[in-house]
């Protein structure tokens, strides 16, 4: 029997890294081929061109496309856009897969969406149906790559319940969870010698790992809402706290942010290093390193790993700003303005306060399920390839009861 093939999109470290077990559970099964399409930031020496961690993990890479981004502006973002849907579908045409997957929320994945949409090839998008409110684009593209898609793989029930609320047929959406925590509950990622030993911290003295992206409607203040985080963080290492500051996404505003977190690695503050990327291996393991109690950790910024991963490990968190507003989070998050007082009061009591420490050992995970990976690949293997699945239905009648449309 021919192995129904799997077109699978990845463009960024973060998105791969959540991909991972989706990826590992298609190559396993018995059903199931992959073809790996590899674009955006993985290809950019800039961002830290992490192919060589999609190679390590044991994976092939059957295309690579490259999108031409300078990271400066919206414009450059737009012009993203329409080079990745010609390149994209170039390549799509040469694989000739049965389905496609895309995950989350990138321009890079609004791209491979409407590339493969629009090509008539069935496409699961993963993560839909989540809220970030504060000023991103996020939203706006994660909802318009619901409704491009064919299947709906979802985090939360919140989730899923806002993309039935969105017309989408029920048989369609699958509340999986959040596939990353696959890894994480397998223990997949490096234990404490091993990030003492490669990142050179003493583990006797409290950690902070910091990353803040640009807000894609405020790109042009990215730099100017990176001065209090860099200043608080500053504050810390001089009272001796270890900070590990990583690189943004290729968004617009995310070069300014690369350019000024440079300027911060050559003033060498001590006890601070900026690295390109962690890599998911060491990333989550400084996040574990919050689930021993003699060690002082917390996760800083305003990536979605901040709310998404975090609870997994227990560890405490600062979310600064507006980027991730009206995402689901745990207990275990502190949110801070552009202040730097704001910030370090909430980091300090994210390491010292006992208490708050305790309550994030403790979080209930709003993202966890299990098994995620292996149920988007079951699906993806039975699901019927037919008409029904591409001829898509509103189910909204737009009836008008009580002066409200339904």
């Amino acid at each position: 029997m021919r192995l129904r093939t799997i077109a699978i999109f990845t463009g960024n470290r973060a998105e791969y890294g959540l991909q991972y077990p989706i990826l590992r559970a298609v190559d396993n099964h018995p059903d199931l081929d992959y073809r790996l399409i590899v674009s955006g930031a993985h290809l950019d020496a800039n961002f830290g061109r992490t192919l060589e961690e999609i190679r390590s993990d044991g994976f092939r890479i059957d295309a690579e496309v490259k999108i031409e981004m300078d990271a400066g502006s919206l414009f450059s973002t737009a012009q993203a856009i329409g080079s990745g849907i010609i390149e994209i579908s170039k390549v799509l045409a040469e694989l000739k897969p049965d389905m496609m997957v895309v995950y989350a929320d990138r321009f890079e994945g609004l791209a491979a969406v409407i590339a493969s949409s629009q090509m008539n090839i069935p496409t699961a998008h993963i993560e839909g149906g989540d809220l970030t409110e504060g000023g991103a684009l996020d939203d706006s593209v994660r909802h318009a790559m619901t409704k491009l898609s064919h299947l709906h793989f979802t985090t939360n029930q919140q989730a899923t319940n806002r993309i039935l609320g969105m017309g989408e047929e029920a048989w369609r959406v699958h509340t999986v969870g959040f596939p990353a925590i696959d890894l994480i509950s397998e223990g997949r990622y490096a234990h404490p010698d091993e990030i003492a030993e490669r990142l050179g911290l003493n583990l006797f003295r409290p950690v902070v790992l910091f990353t803040q992206h640009s807000v894609t409607t405020e790109f042009d203040q990215a730099v100017s809402q990176l001065e209090p985080s860099l200043a608080a963080l500053e504050e810390l290492a001089t009272d001796g706290v270890q900070v590990i500051l990583t690189y943004p996404n290729n968004d617009a505003g995310g070069r300014q942010i690369i350019e000024r977190l440079e300027e911060f690695r050559h003033r060498k503050v001590a006890n601070t290093q900026v690295h390109r990327s962690l890599g998911r291996h060491l990333y989550h393991g400084v996040l574990a390193l919050a689930k021993h109690d003699s060690i002082l950790v917390a996760c800083v910024g305003n990536s979605s790993s901040g709310l998404k991963e975090t609870p997994a490990f227990g560890c405490p968190t600062v979310n600064i700003g507006s980027r991730q507003e009206g995402r689901l989070r745990g207990m275990n998050v502190v949110d801070a303005g552009y202040d730097r007082q704001e910030i370090s009061s909430a980091i300090r009591r994210c390491l010292f306060d006992d208490g708050f420490r305790q309550q994030c050992h403790k979080v209930e995970n709003p993202y966890w399920l299990g098994d995620a990976g292996p149920k988007i690949a079951e699906v993806l293997a039975e699901v019927a390839l037919d008409q029904n699945l591409i001829r898509k239905k509103m189910t909204l009648k737009g009836e008008i009861r009580d002066g409200w449309f339904r």
